[in-house]
């Protein structure tokens, strides 16, 4: 009250009016910069917020996302164990220990023993192999000397 009753003294009655109307428009001016600063230091705070919220999501995938391919991988090698125990108990040979160059060369020994009896029992078809002397006796029922 003090300063209206100064401002009538020092600007007069004929001029008060239009001073208080400028100062009205002034201060109104002032009060909506003031609240866009606010408005604008909020947005800034939550976009700083958000900011942090992101990075903060985003490390927290990241981690899941590292801490899951290490499981995967971790399941991987159990599988991959699994299977190879799996295969070895599977195979008798590599069971006992008798894997290796043995265990090729009797796979090598089976294989060439199943071809040499597909060729001897092609021969008997035709005719061709095994003990003549015997075949004769067992066709005449006598010895082939004789």
């Amino acid at each position: 009250m003090v300063i209206g009753v100064v401002a009538l003294v020092v600007i007069g009655p004929e001029r008060l009016p239009k001073v208080a109307r400028t100062a009205g428009h002034l201060f109104g001016r002032m009060q909506r910069y003031v609240s866009e600063v606010k408005a604008d230091i909020n947005r800034e705070v939550d976009a700083s917020e958000l900011r942090d919220l992101k990075n903060t999501v985003h490390q927290a995938a990241t981690s899941m996302q590292d801490a899951m391919t290490s499981h995967v991988n971790d399941i991987g090698q159990e599988i991959k164990k699994t299977e190879e125990e799996f295969n070895r108990l599977s195979n008798p040979m590599l069971h006992f220990g008798l894997a290796g160059a043995s265990g090729a060369a009797s796979q090598s020994g089976v294989a060439d023993a199943e071809s040499s009896s597909e060729s001897a029992q092609q021969q008997l078809e035709l005719g061709l192999g095994g003990d003549t002397e015997t075949r004769h006796q067992s066709n005449s029922g006598q010895p082939a000397g004789t």
